[in-house]
């Protein structure tokens, strides 16, 4: 259990548990060791999180108003930066083109590189269809970043209606609500557009804002 304790400490980000295993030997029950580990550190300063599939001691969420400091903020992502990230969040893995279909609008080219430089979403591979798609899936960092301990616990409908998100304009809540309907069907569209795939001779679709502050 130290072996562990100290690749976590030595650790900025959460580590993976199958990485985990890898000092232990063979056979070891590592999520059993966790599991204790995280009963030591219960209630202290430091405390042992779950992040997935991915293990992290973070500083306890009470002492937050404690370990306040000033820091140089770093750039905000933009309204349409922040929709793609929730749609990913709540439809991954998501390509290029349902991104638009959801929203509506084409993607501005570098939308996904600003998510993927915060380290909030990444490529998981391509689809296999017409084209081969990216397919679009968040990080371990994304759930670190906003606390969450798996994809499980992002906010459902009635609680963002309880924290008063959903407005007149499209939100994370409109993507919450959408995130358990079907399959898109691939229907032949006018200008070329397939139903989930765009095939890149629309031209109709305005360009977002990218990733400058909305």
């Amino acid at each position: 259990m130290r072996v562990i304790e100290a690749v976590l400490f030595a650790s900025p980000d959460p580590v993976p548990r199958a990485r985990l295993a890898e000092y232990l030997p063979a056979g070891a029950p590592v999520d059993m060791l966790l599991q204790h580990l995280a009963a030591d550190y219960a209630g202290r300063g430091i405390e042992l999180v779950r992040r997935d599939d991915a293990w992290a001691f973070r500083t306890a969420p009470d002492l937050a108003a404690h370990l306040q400091a000033r820091v140089i903020e770093p750039r905000r992502l933009g309204r349409a930066a922040l929709e793609v990230l929730a749609i990913i969040a709540y439809h991954q893995p998501a390509t290029r083109a349902e991104i638009e279909d959801i929203r509506g609008v084409a993607l501005a080219r570098g939308t996904l590189d600003l998510l993927v430089e915060a380290g909030f979403v990444r490529p998981r591979g391509r689809r296999q269809v017409v084209g081969r798609p990216l397919e679009w899936v968040t990080t371990p960092h994304f759930l670190d970043h906003f606390d969450l301990a798996s994809l499980a616990d992002l906010p459902g409908l009635d609680e963002l209606k309880a924290a008063g998100l959903i407005g007149g304009a499209r939100g994370i809540a409109d993507y919450a609500a959408e995130r358990d309907q079907p399959q898109l069907p691939l229907v032949l569209r006018s200008r070329g557009r397939l139903d989930g795939f765009t095939a890149g001779t629309d031209s109709g679709a305005a360009p977002d804002d990218g990733g400058k502050p909305g």
